[in-house]
Parts: structure tokens; C-alpha cells; sequence
């Protein structure tokens, strides 16, 4: 298939060795997502060394309401690539184009849509939220800003995953390795030589996607001509649009009830003052650092799932899951002990600070926290690859489960037990939410109807 139709740097995930090809593949999707997170990571190392504890707390505030915003864009975006993914398994290029041509225009209106509405809500929304203050503006012009550009990261995230969805993970990586580099030589101009505060943080980050958007865009058209469509391909497929919209907003909306319960956990965590605030914000920037090995490969797992599913190789996709399961365990035997000898230390230079409250409490969470990344990365697989089959409401449970359990913990726990509360709050809901995927991918009627170890389906 690659020279038929002409793709180079693809990793094959329907032939060879399994863990190999996942890990071939996982690797500059790790690459792309650390970059990722070293904009965000630069932009509080910034504001927290530059700034105080203040403004480091405004940027934290605003996390969960961005994720809220922008995590439902970037979920349909992931969807509608799952499609593509597909369709390239099964080897059918006329339907790839389509799919293509018919996400981009989703994904228009889509960011769009979301921009108005964050555009109206979001001063009322961090006032709810219980916002200290003397940091609501400073957080209201730090997340205005980023929300008014919501197409340009969704534009990214498409493309990227255009590209990841036909097996190339490596030039999303050498396209955002640039754009990283530029967001930090922006950040220091911005926010230490123009003195515009978290407003700068937020202007480096959307410029520097931006510029990520012009770099894959311009890749795909020169490169990858099999995932540009032509007018023809444009023309409404009902079918088509009603399986896209399907799965794209299956996993946007589950991406917005997960984000939901991170607003409604943020708002318990607000009334614990700033500093508890900063010291949260500084932790789970390192927790993204450090959980990102096994996320990745959750992510990783999802184009593998489909694309396997396309080329009808379910024996492949109940392999696939236990090797991600033993490497989720090995690398979160690593990050706990590394944890145990510097987890303190990390948060200093992250957050800035001298504040026992903020050293103590992000040491806390990060040391709590980590043992727990194994049942975190079966947590993603799992949901990845029920999302990769094509289920659409099923997944959506455990992002429920989460939803209400965070509410649950507001409610009855961090009252009581304070921001000791908000940190057993993840891992405790993971705990649920994968025991309920797991059961659920097992009992998948594709997966049930291949025998263990075998090539064949079992008989019907």
C-alpha cells in the first residue's frame, strides 16, 4: 500500500511484531506530546518565576475552563481522524478523501461554535467558580485570549492527526519541536521584556500553534497528496457526515464531561486559597510531564485499534492491549521511584516558590499520584480502543463515572479532609473507570469473536 500510494516515514501497524510497531509509532507521538506540554510547562515556569504565586495561580484557575473549551474541539478532532484511520486500514483512498473533506468542514464549524460560546461565558464562568479576587483578571485575560483562537489548535490537532491516522507520527513532532522552540523565545519576550503578563504566556502559545498549523498544513499538500480531497469530495455523505458527527462528537462530548468534572474539582480546590491553588498547578503540569509515556501509548493504541479493525485483525488488537498493559506497569515503576527522590524539588522549579504550602502540597500530590499511572494508561488504552472499533456510547460511561465521582469528592471529601481530598480523587475514579472499560472492551462483540492466540474468529 505505501507504494501505491507513495507515503513515506509510516510505521505498519497490520503486519509485523506488534510491540515494535506500536512503540515505532508511540515514539514521535511521546516526542509531539512533551513538546506540547513544554509550552504550557514554559509558560508556568515563566509566570511562576517572573510573576509570583499569583499569577501562577490565575494561569492554574483557568486549566480546567480551557480544557473544557478547547478539550471538546480537540476530542472531535481525534474522532473524525479515528474514521480516517479506519478507512485507510480497509485500504479504500476514495472514502479517506471524503472523510477528510468532510472533517475539515466539521471541524470549521465546530471551533466556531465553541468560540462564541466561550467568548460570552467565560468572565460568569470563573466568577462560579469561586475565583479568589484578587486573581479573576488576571486569569479572565489569560484564558480570553487563548479561547478566541480555538481554530488554530484545533486546526493543528487536525492535521497532526491526519497524518498520524495513515501511520506517520514523525513530522507532526519536527513541526511542533519548531513551534516549541518559538513559544519559549516568545514567552521571554512577551512576559519579561514587553511586560504583558499572563496575556503574553497566552499570545506565545496561540502564535507558535499557528505557526504549527502553516508547517502541516503545507507538509500534507506537498507530501501526503492521499489525504487532500478535491471538490468532488466536498459533496455532503450522509452516511458518511452521520458516522463522522458520530464519532467525533461521541469523543467531544466525552472529552467535555471529563472537563466538566475538572471545572466542578477546580472550584473545590479555589476555596482552598491561592497558594494550595499555585501548588496544584505547578503538580499537575509534572503529572502531564510524567504520566505522558502512558498516555502516549493509549494514544498510540488507538490507531493501531483502527486501523487493524479496517484490515479485519482483531487478534492483533487483543495482543496489542496486553503488551501496552506491561509497559504501562513498567514505566510507572520508574516514575514512582523517581518521584520518591524528586518530586520536591521538581515542584520548586516548576512553580518558582519558596511557599512550604506550595512545595509540600505539589510534593504530595506527585508522590500520591504516580503509583497509579499503570492503571491510568490501561484506563486510555481501553477507552482508545473501544473509540478505534467504533463504539460510541459505551466509552462515554466512564467519562460519567469520573464526572460524578469529582462532584462526589467536592461535595463530601475536600470539605473534610482538604486538598489531601483532591488528590486521592483521580486516582480512586481511575480505579472505577477502568474496571468498567476494561469489562467493556472484553465483551466487545468484534473482540469476543476472535479466539485467544488465534488468526481465525471463532466459529458462530
Amino acid at each position: 500500500m505505501k507504494q501505491e500510494i507513495g507515503i513515506t516515514k509510516n510505521v505498519d501497524m497490520i503486519q509485523g511484531p506488534i510491540f515494535k510497531s506500536l512503540v515505532l509509532f508511540a515514539l514521535p507521538l511521546l516526542g509531539s506530546n512533551i513538546f506540547q506540554q513544554l509550552y504550557n510547562t514554559v509558560d508556568t515556569m515563566i509566570v511562576g518565576n517572573y510573576l509570583g504565586d499569583g499569577s501562577l495561580a490565575a494561569i492554574g484557575v483557568c486549566t480546567p475552563v480551557y480544557e473544557l473549551l478547547v478539550g471538546f474541539a480537540l476530542g472531535i478532532g481525534n474522532g473524525l481522524a479515528i474514521v480516517t484511520a479506519r478507512n485507510y486500514g480497509s485500504g479504500d483512498m476514495e472514502e479517506l478523501k471524503k472523510s477528510v473533506a468532510s472533517s475539515l468542514v466539521i471541524g470549521l464549524l465546530s471551533s466556531l461554535a465553541i468560540t462564541l460560546v466561550g467568548w460570552f461565558c467565560l468572565y460568569p464562568l470563573l466568577k462560579v467558580l469561586n475565583t479568589p479576587p484578587e486573581i479573576l483578571d488576571e486569569a479572565y485575560g489569560y484564558i480570553s485570549t487563548v479561547t478566541l483562537f480555538v481554530l488554530v489548535m484545533f486546526a493543528y490537532n487536525l492535521c497532526a492527526g491526519f497524518l498520524r491516522s495513515i501511520g506517520n507520527s514523525f513530522m507532526p513532532l519536527v513541526f511542533l519541536i519548531l513551534s516549541s522552540c518559538i513559544n519559549i523565545v516568545l514567552d521571554i519576550l512577551f512576559i519579561t521584556r514587553l511586560n504583558m503578563g499572563v496575556r503574553g504566556a497566552a499570545a506565545a502559545t496561540v502564535i507558535s500553534q499557528g505557526i504549527s498549523v502553516i508547517l502541516c498544513g503545507a507538509y500534507i499538500l506537498k507530501k501526503t497528496r492521499i489525504l487532500v480531497p478535491e471538490r468532488r469530495h466536498f459533496q455532503p455523505d450522509k452516511k458518511l457526515y452521520r458516522e463522522l458527527l458520530g464519532q467525533g462528537f461521541s469523543m467531544g462530548f466525552m472529552g467535555s464531561i471529563v472537563s466538566a468534572g475538572s471545572v466542578i474539582l477546580q472550584y473545590g480546590i479555589n476555596g482552598l486559597g491561592y497558594l494550595v491553588i499555585a501548588a496544584h498547578t505547578a503538580a499537575r503540569k509534572l503529572y502531564l510531564f510524567t504520566s505522558m509515556p502512558v498516555i502516549t501509548m493509549g494514544m498510540a493504541f488507538s490507531t493501531f485499534v483502527s486501523q487493524n479493525r479496517g484490515a479485519d485483525r482483531g487478534d492483533r488488537i487483543r495482543r496489542g492491549l496486553r503488551y501496552v498493559s506491561i509497559y504501562d506497569g513498567a514505566v510507572t515503576l520508574v516514575v514512582a521511584v523517581l518521584m520518591v527522590f524528586w518530586a520536591p524539588a521538581l515542584v520548586k522549579w516548576v512553580s518558582g516558590s519558596l511557599e512550604a504550602a506550595v512545595l509540600e502540597n505539589g510534593a504530595n500530590y506527585l508522590l500520591i499520584v504516580s503509583p497509579f499511572y499503570v492503571v491510568l494508561g490501561v484506563l486510555i488504552a481501553t477507552r482508545c480502543a473501544l473509540q478505534g472499533l467504533g463504539q460510541k456510547l459505551l466509552p462515554l460511561v466512564s467519562s460519567v463515572i469520573e464526572f460524578f465521582g469529582k462532584i462526589l469528592f467536592v461535595i463530601a471529601f475536600i470539605p473534610r479532609f482538604q486538598y489531601m481530598a483532591v488528590i486521592f480523587c483521580e486516582p480512586v475514579i481511575w480505579c472505577v473507570m477502568t474496571a468498567q472499560l476494561v469489562y467493556t472492551f472484553y465483551n466487545d462483540g468484534y473482540i469476543k469473536s476472535f479466539r485467544e492466540g488465534s488468526y481465525e474468529r471463532k466459529a458462530v
